[in-house]
């Protein structure tokens, strides 16, 4: 089944000329089945980007995929245009009244900042309690995973010498967890942070699983049973070319930044990128998602109602 988007939406076309199947309305409403409903919190400034990055993981699974874009209040993008904001996405307080299978929560370009210094870190908090009773699982990353991780167990972010850029191998430390089936052994995946979060303090939590990791970035996924809550501080939902817009956008600025770790062949970065994270990048969240189909309730307003 295909993902279910607005018909205007900027991720429409792309995903359409990639032979991902998007349903319209019309469409979705002959079909006698529940579509899985999933929201993304985007914080990210590229927003149309972060959209087409996560509609092309959410939409390639066999099950209808309903996607809400939901934006914090408490904040004015930069990047994004007001009325692609007012056009497509809805504040959390519009929403916080309804039912969601998944919730997904994406990075932010802040990591050096205290999370008590974020100019909406109170509404983010209110975010993360109201999904413990309106949403069946959340999918945080990146910082988004830092801020959670530090909201549910009080797990510090610590700043990095410099920062952690590029493509580096992982470990599958759990290859029986449902969230890495078909997973290689080994595999990689994108880094970009100035932060990190440290093993020791994550293994204080019983509630914790660690299934990634990185001998040089550290960990990388955490699962948690309570609240079926993921957590992933590294970019597996980059497209090919996110690391080059980072590294060509600082390089313009004059900011001092290395040429991504293993991204470039010959890490010349004159060279097209290369993708070698594309195939986990898709199992990861086609897992996800089918964990959440298999457990979700099918009356989705008694999400939050049963243990």
């Amino acid at each position: 089944m295909p993902i279910r988007i607005p018909n205007a939406l900027p991720a429409r076309q792309t995903l359409v000329d990639e032979g991902v199947m998007v349903m319209d309305d019309n469409t979705a409403a002959r079909q006698d089945i529940r579509p899985l409903r999933i929201a993304l919190l985007n914080l990210m400034p590229n927003k149309i980007r972060t959209e087409t990055q996560i509609a092309r993981l959410i939409g390639a699974t066999p099950l209808q995929v309903e996607m809400t874009l939901v934006r914090v209040a408490g904040h004015k993008s930069k990047n994004t245009a007001e009325d692609h904001l007012i056009s497509f996405y809805k504040t959390w307080d519009e929403i916080k009244h309804e039912k969601f299978d998944g919730f997904i929560i994406t990075g932010a370009p802040i990591e050096l900042l205290d999370f008590e210094d974020v100019d909406y870190w109170p509404e983010l908090q209110q975010i993360f309690e109201w999904t413990r009773t309106h949403v069946h699982s959340t999918f945080n990353i990146c910082w988004g995973a830092m801020a959670a991780a530090y909201h549910f167990h009080g797990i510090p972010k610590y700043d990095l010498a410099k920062k952690a850029f590029g493509v580096y191998r992982h470990r599958n430390l759990d290859p029986a967890s449902p969230y890495l089936s078909g997973f290689s052994d080994d595999f990689q995946i994108p880094v970009s942070r100035w932060t990190e979060m440290r093993s020791a303090d994550i293994q204080q939590h019983e509630g914790l699983q660690l299934l990634m990791d990185s001998d040089v970035t550290g960990p990388c996924l955490i699962s948690e049973k309570e609240g079926k809550r993921l957590y992933i501080f590294n970019h597996i939902e980059y497209d090919s070319f996110s690391l080059k817009e980072e590294y060509d956008r600082d390089i313009a600025k004059g900011s001092p930044i290395e040429v991504p770790h293993n991204y470039y062949p010959s890490d010349d970065p004159v060279q097209d990128p290369q993708n070698r994270w594309r195939s986990h990048a898709h199992l990861l969240f086609g897992n996800w998602i089918n964990q959440i189909y298999q457990t979700t309730i099918f009356d989705i307003e008694k999400i939050g109602t049963q243990g």
